[in-house]
């Protein structure tokens, strides 16, 4: 292997080789998996991609593995070419032979790391982190067959890895999460807010929609005031001096301490004669102090409900689908 196009055409592999293990590395780490799944609907790539990021240590443990030979490979073939190539001439402008050899040495180290680092590391690393779906379904097909080929000594380097994990009290994991919990994300958006990159009032709507994750109807709800409420032989003229009284539209109507239903006033506008709220009332949701609120918002959204009543520990509350709405959108 003395021939210089030779050496050449092995680096230009090896480079290419290491390129093409760390774009995979990150492309897998970086990709959404819905998005992978939804191109694995008519891609047998993207299914490709989907299956390693299923087992994604025993992939990483495959990339690191051919990075690692590509490296060990370019100082064995690659360094003592070049590290050959440049001696002859530096001795020929007169250096000592100590000298030309040292320099030799260290231009040679330094030529062989900056393409290996620069092509071979850096470049394919920005380029998966910049698309990566498209380079992870691109990849997913030979790194699959490199896999394949090398499982039984992947199997026992990604075992060996997980063993040292486990001594230092870490739980090893096949797949990166699909997600961020609400706490984190909250966190994320303070620290937005903080540092100017993220509108105060975009901020402040995006933080109250993750409190909707752990808040409840009961938190959401006005204990301290009583729900407005008519009786079931409440006449339409009744109900409209209850509203105006109140400035409710919607007014519980109740039979005893019993809750019957719930009656809006522009009904009693067109109401026939003799009519009451008994006759005039709607089916009323009710909902309990520990409902989590973004279920409640989707049920009274589904419903067309903008009311609703919150029953907890004996007491009795009103939410309506503006308080609600009030949380996710601040003024």
């Amino acid at each position: 292997m003395s021939s210089p196009w030779v050496i050449v055409a092995v680096t230009v592999a090896l480079i290419a080789a290491s390129a093409f293990f760390v774009a995979v590395e990150f492309a897998l780490i970086a990709a959404r998996r819905y998005r992978l799944e939804e191109e694995a609907q008519h891609s047998a790539s993207a299914r490709a991609a989907l299956r390693s990021a299923s087992e994604l240590s025993v992939l990483l443990a495959g990339s690191q593995l051919g990075i690692t030979v590509c490296t060990l490979a370019l100082g064995a073939i690659t360094k003592p070419a070049v590290d050959g190539w440049l001696k002859a001439p530096l001795a020929a402008t007169g250096m000592p032979a100590v000298v030309a050899s040292v320099t030799s040495f260290v231009l040679a180290l330094i030529v062989v790391t900056f393409l290996h680092l620069v092509v071979g590391e850096m470049a394919p690393k920005s380029w998966a982190i910049a698309h990566p779906e498209r380079s992870a379904i691109l990849l997913a097909l030979p790194m699959r067959a490199f896999m394949v080929v090398t499982r039984p000594l992947l199997l026992v380097l990604n075992e060996a890895a997980n063993r040292c994990l486990r001594l230092v009290g870490v739980t090893p994991v096949n797949e990166v999460e699909s997600g961020q919990d609400p706490t984190a994300l909250r966190q994320l958006v303070e620290h937005s807010a903080v540092v100017g990159s993220l509108d105060e009032r975009y901020s402040g709507q995006l933080t109250s929609a993750l409190e909707l994750e752990s808040l409840t109807v009961g938190d959401i709800a006005d204990w301290g005031v009583a729900p407005s409420t008519v009786p079931g032989a409440a006449t339409p003229a009744q109900v409209r001096a209850v509203a105006d009284e109140t400035g409710h539209l919607r007014l519980l109507v109740t039979d005893g301490a019993d809750l019957v239903g719930v009656v809006h006033v522009r009904d009693c506008l067109k109401a026939e004669a003799g009519a009451t709220a008994e006759s005039l009332r709607r089916p009323v949701l009710v909902l309990g102090g520990a409902e989590p609120a973004y279920a409640a918002l989707a049920t009274m959204r589904e419903s067309r409900t903008h009311l609703a009543v919150v029953e907890d520990d004996g007491g009795r509350a009103v939410v309506t689908l503006s308080d609600l709405l009030g949380r996710l959108m601040p003024a």
